[in-house]
């Protein structure tokens, strides 16, 4: 055998020795890459919970618009649709419509279109968009994590490989593949780690904060929709 031979017999004999399983990269790490490891490890797991919470509850509230808005366009009059609604339903759409006719009652009590040079219409659009944003703002909690995680992991992992690499190079007084390959696999298994974490949380990212976004986008229909109504309202009472 040639002396590369040797070196490459010899570093397969000794990848095979060592355990390369997800435990055996773990257990024979430096205490500093163990440490990065289950840094990471907790943040997948955080970001799966965020994933999986955000994802089923936006499903249902996309159910629950559906049942509220075709409910609303088939009542007769909205003060009945009101006085018939359960308020303490867990539903943004019904959290802007309760608020908007109770500002709209309140102030049509007044009898003035006008108050404080503000007008009724105007008034109720505020109060509900209002709540559209605080709604909104709930919705959005936790979302900078997985951004967070979407952007800081890869190089977390990145440093764990580095620091195992230097860790590798440091003890070891010969530099053939044998002797520092089985180190360099546990360090890059952090590398490896680092973007596994890091793509699911990117992509949850995106797409649940266009899910928010389109969420927002109907509720401020909606809205819109409302003050139109009420505008009619108005001009009905003036006639």
């Amino acid at each position: 055998m040639t002396g590369t031979e040797d070196v490459a017999v010899t570093a397969a004999t000794t990848m095979a020795t060592h355990d390369l399983s997800m435990i055996g990269l773990f257990s024979q790490a430096t205490w500093v890459v163990k440490l990065i490891i289950i840094i990471l490890i907790a943040c997948s797991f955080w970001s799966w919970t965020i994933i999986f919470a955000k994802m089923t509850l936006l499903s249902k509230l996309k159910r629950k618009a559906d049942k509220f808005e075709d409910a609303f366009w088939n009542s007769g009059a909205i003060d009945i649709f009101f006085d018939n609604l359960n308020h303490r339903a867990d539903d943004p759409f019904i959290a802007v419509f309760v608020t908007g006719m109770k500002e709209w009652r309140r102030a049509k009590s007044k009898i003035k279109t006008v108050i404080g040079g503000i007008s009724l219409e105007d008034r109720v659009m505020r109060v509900m968009r209002v709540t559209v944003g605080r709604e909104i703002s709930y919705l959005e909690q936790h979302l900078g994590f997985l951004a967070t995680v979407g952007s800081t992991a890869p190089f977390v992992g990145l440093f764990g490989t580095v620091w195992g690499i230097m860790h590798v190079i440091g003890g070891t007084q010969s530099f053939d593949l044998a002797s520092v390959a089985p180190g360099i696999a546990e360090a890059l298994f952090a590398t490896a780690l680092g973007l596994i974490v890091t793509i699911p949380a990117v992509v949850a990212y995106n797409k649940i904060a266009n899910e928010i976004n389109r969420y927002q986008d109907r509720l401020e229909s909606f809205v819109d929709e409302f003050s139109a109504i009420i505008a009619r309202q108005i001009e009905d009472t003036e006639a």
